[in-house]
């Protein structure tokens, strides 16, 4: 027991620094793989979302990325921030409500040059709805609501 409260600290004393020097990435509770493991790169090509390779990764804002072939992960290399999701992955319409959620992959949307996650289909039904709207009010709430 006492090895496992000691296993808990170090972890929730390594998270609170890494999220004290930037806005994390969900990556899940026992994984370090961002946006489940999918390959962003693929959100913004016409056959849409792919799961990605473990042959193909990069570490990023503190996570794994995948990416389903080399090309897209050069791509990613070369400008992270025009690939990676909105507000690390979490749940773009929860960070409008002044929540965090994690996003969900298979729920998404390309706004603007930009990835948007979802929780759910029904969250993703409601972002659909005025994702301007939305964007707006989670810009405004992205990162003071990791504080």
């Amino acid at each position: 027991m006492a090895r496992l409260f000691a296993l808990v600290t170090v972890i929730l004393l390594f998270t609170s620094s890494a999220l004290a020097s930037e806005p994390p990435v969900y990556t899940g509770l026992l994984s370090n793989t961002a946006v489940g493991g999918y390959d962003t790169v693929s959100y913004f090509e016409a056959e849409g979302p792919a799961e990605g390779s473990a042959r193909h990764t990069i570490e990023y804002k503190g996570a794994t990325w995948r990416f389903a072939n080399a090309e897209n992960l050069a791509l990613f290399k070369e400008d992270p921030e025009r690939y990676a999701p909105a507000y690390g992955g979490y749940c773009a319409w929860a960070i409008s409500q002044g929540t965090l959620t994690k996003g969900d992959p298979k729920h998404w949307s390309v706004r603007d040059g930009r990835l948007y996650l979802n929780y759910s289909k029904s969250v993703h039904d409601q972002w659909l709805e005025d994702p301007e709207g939305f964007i707006r009010l989670a810009n405004e709430k992205w990162p003071k609501i990791l504080e």
